[in-house]
């Protein structure tokens, strides 16, 4: 096989629905991501084999149901803001349930941003070199009126997927178009599953030294304590829902977290800026959700309470750049 038939990539549609399709021949590996359906990768495969899991295997009822699978954006923020408010740059915002576009836990807190499943992406470009393929898309958060109503900070997004030497790695780009600084608290919330292992023997490596206290809902005290898991940590013996900090990094910049299990193994590893890991895996359910985040729940707030003093910001003007990667070994 030449360089060149290693790598490529197509745009097709599925059940009516625009797809493109990344793949690498040499490594089996394929990834298919919708751009209309929030630029979503909704299917990993290995060997055949898909590693993310779906609520429903049919990607026009995913879109549909808007239930959690797959690899959601959570913008522009990301898990839980308390009371239907926040602070940015010294100023109040609220939050507008009228409008529609807000998301709710259990407790009727607003939870996971406005573009989960969000229509307003626009694909850039596919391709296919030598060394990857990829695709990128861009949504102008600028030009949304309802967006705006919850989020006042015109800028543009650019995601761009690219699968290369067995990896598929999801680089975000965030340029802050207003005329003040604009808080970061976006993060992913990835659905993987060991196809073919039973869930009583995933083991789990958490890259981590810290663990986060949170309270009945969910939202962080301020404490940290030591992470006190077991490593590999076994799910049989306790599920996870936890918020993890003070990350442990490899010589590449890099922290690894992974779940394996009879010598299957898929890993997350979260670029720098990913400062803060949550890791979801509830019992009676057969999927792991390594989750990259930019900044702890309720982060803005917490920002302006002065208990969290980690919130990244752009400036006027400015850019934010990152990339976590996914891996397989089926």
């Amino acid at each position: 096989m030449t360089p060149s038939a290693i790598y490529s990539a197509r745009e097709i549609e599925v059940e009516g629905i625009a797809v493109v399709q990344l793949a690498d021949a040499a490594r089996d590996i394929a990834v298919s991501i919708a751009p209309a359906v929030g630029n979503m990768a909704y299917e990993i495969t290995c060997g055949g084999k898909n590693i993310l899991w779906l609520p429903d295997r049919s990607l026009a009822k995913f879109a549909g149901a808007r239930k959690f699978g797959a690899v959601p954006f959570l913008a522009p923020w990301a898990n839980r803001i308390a009371e239907d408010a926040y602070w940015a740059n010294g100023k109040r915002y609220l939050l507008n349930a009228g409008l529609g576009n807000l998301r709710r836990d259990k407790n009727h807190t607003a939870i996971h941003g406005l573009l989960s499943f969000s229509q307003a992406w626009v694909l850039e470009a596919s391709g296919a070199g030598e060394h990857s393929a990829w695709a990128s898309s861009r949504l102008e958060f600028g030009r949304h009126p309802d967006l705006m109503a919850q989020f006042p900070f015109a800028h543009t997004i650019t995601m761009t997927y690219r699968l290369a030497e067995g990896e598929l790695e999801v680089e975000t780009l965030l340029e802050n178009q207003s005329a003040e600084p604009m808080p970061v608290a976006i993060g992913y919330h990835p659905y993987f599953r060991l196809p073919g292992v039973p869930r009583d023997r995933w083991q789990v490596h958490l890259a981590a030294r810290d663990h986060l206290v949170l309270d009945r809902n969910l939202i962080p005290t301020g404490e940290r304590r030591p992470v006190e898991f077991a490593d590999p940590h076994p799910l049989r013996e306790k599920p996870l829902d936890d918020v993890f900090t003070s990350l442990v990094r490899e010589a590449d910049g890099r922290a690894r977290f992974r779940v394996e299990g009879e010598r299957r193994r898929i890993g997350v590893a979260y670029g720098p800026k990913y400062t803060v890991a949550i890791v979801y895996a509830p019992a009676g359910h057969d999927f792991i959700c390594f989750e990259p985040m930019a900044a702890i729940t309720n982060a803005f707030n917490l920002a302006h309470a002065g208990v969290y003093r980690e919130l990244q910001s752009i400036p006027p003007g400015g850019e934010w750049c990152e990339s976590f990667w996914i891996a397989a070994g089926l």
